[in-house]
This record gives C-alpha cells, structure tokens and sequence, in this order.
C-alpha cells in the first residue's frame, strides 16, 4: 500500500515552477474512527474536499481508511514506510529535473513536528527537503509564526466560521491566512493582500502577511455556516 501520491489537479499546478508535490492523504476528521482533524469547524468539515475528484470511488476511500488505520495501530511501520517513499520520491523528482516538496496533511491536520521515527520527525530526517500544510490548530501556527517550527516546514492557518479572531491575529503576526471565498477573490481582504491559493499550490512561495485566497468548490458552493466569505 502506498502512502504518498504525485499530486492532484492543484498540487500538479505547481510544477510549472518545477516542483513535484507528494501528498499524503488520510481519513479526514473521524471517517476512520479516529480524529485526525481535531480542530476541524462544522462549516470546515462540511466543506472537506476528501471527495473531490478521485477521492469520490469508492476504492479510495477504503485505500485512505487503511492507511489512516496503519497510522493508529502500527506507527512504526507507518513511518518506516512514509520515510522509504520520502526517499524514493526525492529521487523520482531528481530524475525529472524537479524540486520536491511534500504536503502530509492533504486531508488531515496530524502533528507531525511531534512524531518521531528513532528520534527524528520527518522534518529532521529529511532536512533540505521543503514542507508544506495547512492548519487549523492554533497551537501549532503560533508555533510557526514564533519560529518554533522546523525550518522546512510551513504553515497557512485556516480561516473557518469559528476562528475568525485569531486568524486575524496570526495576519498581524506575519502568518499567512487561508480564507474560502465566494465566486470571486478581492484583490485586499482585512486590509492584507491576497493572493490566488488555486493558481498553485506552493502556499511556502506566498510571502508572509498573506490572505490566501480561495474560491469556494464542491459542497462549500451551498455553504450557509460563514466558511464561505463574500468578497467585499
């Protein structure tokens, strides 16, 4: 079974600037019977794009459950394996003439700054290689914007219907903010720029002090819970 993927219809947008991302999709929320989106909004889960595109078969499905599985009921192997795909895949990259890069929340929220293989997480076993999620935990993002996360790894907060003060704040702070906008994507939001997060998905190029703006897709179109913004 395989942990890691080449990419999505986003992900893949990157690679006009020559990087390969491979991400890594679980059970989101507690699909699996185990949480792995602890801070995850009603309007957030709602909106989860766990089944967009191929995540809507079925086969899919049970692939990320097993894998979300292996992850609770064998760590160690799970790791093991994640690590041995982190190298094989950075060769794959090499080969193409590519950077890679690696998205390990695609559909989860883990910290994995925390989970450790012989005594290194992923981002210390794999230093010179770049990191990249989004979060809705904020513990973790005030760890970012304090300079107390791995220098490999970034992080965009996650604006939702239930957190729009601290999101605010982190924007103060230098973090860059993830917000779900309706149809359209003004070009300034709270006074910050915004910049187009569908254009790629290298959110670690975006600068700091950012909206990353997104368009509203999937269920998030009939959203009613204020996940979704109307561009001023």
């Amino acid at each position: 079974m395989s942990l890691l993927n080449s990419g999505n219809a986003k992900t893949r947008k990157g690679e006009k600037k020559g990087f390969i991302t491979y991400g890594l999709h679980l059970a989101p929320a507690n699909l699996s019977g185990f949480n792995v989106c602890k801070d995850a909004s009603k309007g957030c889960a709602a909106a989860c794009l766990n089944t967009a595109g191929r995540g809507a078969m079925s086969s899919v499905q049970r692939a990320r459950i097993a894998k979300t599985l292996l992850f609770f009921h064998d760590k160690p192997t799970f790791l093991s394996n994640l690590w041995e795909e982190v190298k094989k895949s950075m060769k794959s990259a090499t080969r193409k003439g590519m950077t890679p890069c690696f998205r390990l929340n695609l559909t989860s929220d883990l910290p994995w700054e925390k989970i450790k293989l012989n005594g290194l997480n992923v981002f210390e076993a794999f230093p010179s290689v770049q990191f990249y999620d989004y979060t809705k935990s904020p513990e973790r993002m005030t760890r970012f914007v304090n300079g107390e996360m791995p220098k490999n790894y970034h992080l965009t907060f996650s604006r939702s219907e239930t957190n729009g003060a601290i999101s605010l704040a982190f924007l103060r702070s230098g973090g860059n903010v993830a917000m779900v906008f309706r149809k359209s994507l003004p070009t300034q939001y709270y006074g910050h720029d915004v910049v187009d997060g569908d254009e790629t998905d290298l959110r670690f190029l975006d600068g700091k002090g950012k909206i990353v703006g997104l368009k509203e897709k999937g269920l998030a179109k009939k959203d009613e819970t204020g996940f979704v913004l109307e561009p001023a």
